[in-house]
C-alpha cells in the first residue's frame, strides 16, 4: 500500500483550516476509492461518531477561499461545503468506511499526521541545540556569526506560515 499511497502524496492534501491539520472529504474520498457523496453519507449515518473537533463543515466563506485558492469555479465543482477531517475524524473514519482499501488509506493517513508531527519536533529539537552553540561559540567568532545567521533564516523561511483557510 505504501507503494501505490506515498506518505508525501497525503501530506500534501493536509491543510491548516481554523488552526486545525485536515483533510477534506473529496480528498479523502479520491483516497479511500468512494464517491465523495458516498463518504458523506456514511458520515451522516454515523454523525454521533464526528463531534465538532473531528469535523466540520466550511463556512460559505472558507469555501469562497479554498475556490480562490484551488481555482474551483464558482458555477461548477462542488455544490455543497466540504466536510473538513481532523486527525481524529479521519481515524474515525476507520469504523464508518470498513472496506480493505478503507483500512490500509487509513494506516497511511495516521502515518503522514505523524511524520509531519515528526518533523516539526525535529525542527524545534535543532532550532534549540542551535541556539545554544551559538551561544557557546557565536561570541567568539564573527565567522561562526555569519554561518548562525544563515541558517537562523533558513529555520525561519519554513515557519512562515502557509496561507490559512478560513479563521
Amino acid at each position: 500500500m505504501d507503494a501505490l499511497l506515498p506518505v508525501e502524496s497525503i501530506t500534501e492534501k493536509i491543510y491548516h483550516i481554523r488552526k486545525n491539520k485536515v483533510l477534506l472529504d473529496w480528498d479523502l474520498a479520491a483516497l479511500y476509492g468512494v464517491e465523495t457523496a458516498q463518504l458523506k453519507r456514511a458520515v451522516r449515518r454515523n454523525i454521533d461518531r464526528f463531534p465538532p473537533d473531528f469535523m466540520f463543515v466550511l463556512s460559505k466563506v472558507e469555501l469562497e477561499n479554498l475556490r480562490c485558492q484551488f481555482g474551483i469555479s464558482s458555477w461548477g465543482g462542488t455544490r455543497y461545503p466540504p466536510m473538513a477531517f481532523t486527525e481524529q475524524g479521519v481515524a474515525m473514519l476507520s469504523g464508518v468506511l470498513t472496506s480493505k482499501r478503507a483500512i490500509e488509506v487509513n494506516i497511511a493517513i495516521m502515518r503522514a499526521f505523524v511524520r509531519m508531527r515528526e518533523m516539526l519536533a525535529g525542527s524545534k529539537k535543532f532550532a534549540a541545540k542551535l541556539a545554544e552553540l551559538e551561544n557557546r561559540l557565536g561570541a567568539h567568532d564573527d565567522n561562526f556569526q555569519i554561518v548562525f545567521q544563515a541558517l537562523e533564516q533558513l529555520l525561519h523561511e519554513d515557519e512562515k506560515p502557509k496561507r490559512k483557510i478560513g479563521f
